[in-house]
């Protein structure tokens, strides 16, 4: 039984507590997506069910602006409309907690909110008793060519770390003193070890990491890559540089023969040339999940020689590659 009383106080660790401890201990975080809107929470809890065996430090949940679409009128027109198609995520990262009891960790992003409706989202978060949130700026619009903020929003994660820090100090956007101010709220960002698409250069994005950092981040979460020495480079160079915060691998297997073409161009991240080269042996997409499941393995098992302890697994179309990984990986 999953689900606790209405009188069940969540005191687990928190998630920055947790990526800070001192341990040994090898530990996994999970990401999920929102299901789309109307199709109900039955796919995303299968989903969990097959990786909570593994327990999970955390569960963090991404969220995705609303996007424009054509709809054809009755007389032959096309009317541009602004649809959600996922929306709930604050509601999701509480219906996971209460059912799983486990840490949850919501994404909230600039893409597609204002000032306000960001401001709206923290105290939902407060009156849930979540406190961990991953703060981003979210993926341009699909119609846009460049990242367009919205009218009122924030145009970068510095600024919104800005509005974060004000609230935890305990002031609104507008300047206006929170009466009873709730928990503060931890927060992580996201780095790139192979640069943000947008960046001109490496160094100039890791400089935006540091500054994320000396605003208050409190570790940072890597975008998906396939070859370990970027990662570790990346580390290496953020040292040098004085980004002291936790820097947690994020790894994501292959599970499709597309994606050999399809994940560069969407996460905008190199297949090394030894895994391009088997992929392209594949016959089937089975063949290649085959062959991510044990590329992925052999990824984790030489961080974990690195010393790295902590990794999060991207699992969005790739739930029972990411749980075959796990199980090879508490084998050893």
């Amino acid at each position: 039984m999953y689900l606790c009383s209405d009188l069940c106080i969540y005191d687990k660790m928190s998630v920055t507590e947790f990526i800070h401890q001192d341990t040994e201990t090898r530990r996994f975080s999970f990401e999920v997506l929102p299901p789309l809107k109307g199709t109900g929470t039955d796919k995303l809890f299968a989903d969990i069910d097959k990786l909570r065996e593994f327990d999970p430090a955390y569960i963090n949940i991404t969220t995705h602006h609303s996007e424009f679409v054509y709809k054809e009128l009755a007389n032959g027109q096309f009317e541009r409309q602004c649809i959600r198609r996922r929306p709930g995520t604050v509601a999701i990262a509480a219906a996971i907690q209460q059912r799983y009891q486990i840490p949850v960790q919501p994404h909230i992003i600039c893409s597609g909110a204002t000032v306000e409706d960001i401001e709206y989202e923290l105290l939902d978060l407060q009156f849930l008793g979540i406190s961990d949130i991953l703060l981003l700026r979210g993926d341009k619009a699909k119609e846009d060519s460049r990242f367009v903020p919205t009218p009122g929003g924030h145009a970068h994660t510095t600024e919104l770390i800005r509005q974060v820090k004000r609230f935890n100090e305990g002031f609104f956007a507008d300047g206006t003193p929170i009466k009873r101010p709730g928990r503060q709220f931890d927060y992580g960002v996201a780095c790139y070890p192979e640069k943000h698409e947008e960046a001109p250069n490496l160094e100039m994005d890791m400089q935006y990491l540091k500054e994320k950092q000396d605003l208050g981040a409190q570790y940072a979460v890597t975008q998906l890559f396939f070859d370990n020495e970027k990662y570790f480079q990346f580390v290496e160079k953020a040292r040098a540089m004085g980004i002291t915060i936790p820097i947690i691998p994020g790894i994501k297997p292959m599970a499709k023969l597309s994606q050999l073409t399809v994940v560069p161009k969407t996460f905008h991240c190199d297949i090394p040339e030894p895994l391009a080269r088997e992929v392209v042996k594949c016959k089937t997409d089975e063949d290649a999940r085959q062959l991510g499941i044990e590329w992925t393995t052999q990824q984790c098992r030489e961080l974990y020689q690195h010393g790295v302890q902590n990794i999060h697994f991207y699992t969005i179309s790739a739930v029972d590659s990411v749980a075959e990984v796990a199980k090879k990986l508490l084998k050893n």
